[in-house]
């Protein structure tokens, strides 16, 4: 079955992770996503471990488990754009691609003659995709940018961590991974304007930028109020009780989202009387109250196992969670039943498989499909040039001798 992207091909300039993330994305959809790396280097997260995959003896591989996270569904092209002679052959392919998209220092891929203006001429129908740290204007846009930049000047920081400790950053790359995301929904947006009219265009983004945007609620909350929002801990600025609470005998997210929900709660608990106590009895005044109404919703949750909790709870259609560690996600029933785990053949692992975590979108017709594995470094140079430039195996030999791929 062709993918919902099948027949869109992509000319992939990044690394690290939030132009992989983005890229991974569009080729699980369909594209084919030739990913450009230079020779005897490639993606810097390469090296990014450990852990690394091991191979039948049990030795660590070159591959880390970083770079297989973000790489799926791409066929790997070892090119040397700084030498004109690879940059000669970047434009050849790019003749056979829809998108191109990179995320080098602002500036810097003009060195090369592939910057957007060395090229929009050439490729008129051309979506170039631009992912920086500060975007290709302001005072900040030839600042190196990083994940953790933009979580400590995007605000995120100061609204995470407990409500007395230091600014905390997330767990994950979720600047880089939110920033490929936008990337993508634009590019699909600047693709369909191409297909309507023939015309491509630049797309900028910027960690910065995107990560300013997901503040949603926090930031809606500042500019009408011109507060500043405070650190909560595991606490909802806008809902209570909605947080992390320990029982009997652990650590478990009880999320009230509503008035019934927190009253069957109550019922629940045997204390209907804080459901009318008219401190508590709407979400406005629990919040007007909060440092009222956690205490007391801390001791009950206090007096139940987990078990006790969850069972009651969600029989009362009341949102409530365990707080997972990682292993506990991947053998969850519902993460089991969404296959959010799969296996991909892969001839380095010792298994003969590498384990990934899977698409989270599901499409009833054109659902995303795992045609490659994470690629090894120039694995598809041959392939790629022999199929869209008919290059021989003559001529892809000497462009090896001379460095060129």
């Amino acid at each position: 079955m062709a993918g919902a992207l099948d027949g869109v091909r992509i000319f992939d300039l990044t690394r690290i992770l939030a132009g992989p993330s983005c890229t991974q994305a569009l080729g699980d959809l369909g594209a084919d996503v030739i990913k450009i790396e230079q020779p005897g280097r490639g993606d810097d997260t390469r090296k990014w471990g450990p852990p690394y995959v091991a191979d039948a003896d049990g030795n660590e591989t070159t591959e880390s488990a970083y770079f297989l996270s973000a790489n799926r569904n791409k066929r790997s092209v070892a090119i040397d754009i700084a030498k004109p002679e690879g940059q000669a052959l970047a434009k050849r392919l790019l003749a056979h691609c829809d998108i191109l998209v990179e995320n080098f220092k602002t500036g810097d891929l003009a060195r090369y003659g592939l910057s957007y203006d060395d090229l929009k001429d050439a490729f008129p129908g051309l979506i170039y995709c631009s992912i920086t740290g500060f975007g290709q204007t302001g005072p900040y846009a030839a600042h190196a940018g990083y994940d953790y930049l933009a979580q400590a000047m995007g605000g995120i920081m100061s609204l995470t961590g407990e409500v007395d400790g230091e600014p905390m950053k997330v767990g994950v790359g979720i600047a880089d991974l939110m920033c490929g995301m936008y990337a993508a929904t634009a590019m699909l947006a600047a693709l369909r304007h191409r297909d309507a009219t023939g015309t491509g265009q630049q797309v900028d983004m910027a960690l910065l930028d995107t990560q300013v945007a997901w503040l949603v609620y926090e930031a809606e909350n500042y500019l009408i109020s011109g507060r500043q929002p405070p650190r909560r801990g595991n606490g909802h600025p806008n809902i209570v009780p909605y947080q992390v609470f320990e029982t009997s005998d652990g650590h478990m997210v009880l999320a009230c989202g509503n008035d019934r929900q927190f009253r069957e709660f109550c019922d629940m608990a045997g204390a209907l009387h804080l459901a009318d106590d008219p401190r508590f009895s709407t979400n406005s005044e629990r919040c007007r109250n909060r440092e009222d109404s956690i205490p007391l919703v801390a001791e009950l949750m206090r007096r139940k196992t987990m078990a006790e909790w969850l069972e009651g709870l969600r029989a009362r259609h009341v949102p409530c969670s365990p707080v997972n560690t990682v292993d506990q996600v991947f053998e969850d029933p519902q993460v089991k039943a969404r296959g959010m785990r799969i296996d991909m053949p892969y001839p380095l692992a010792g298994a003969g498989t590498v384990p990934l975590v899977a698409s989270p979108i599901r499409m009833s017709g054109t659902p995303p499909e795992y045609r490659h594995a994470p690629p090894t470094l120039g694995q598809h140079t041959d392939e790629v040039l022999g199929e869209l430039l008919e290059m021989d195996v003559g001529e892809i030999a000497k462009l090896r001798e001379a460095g060129i791929v």
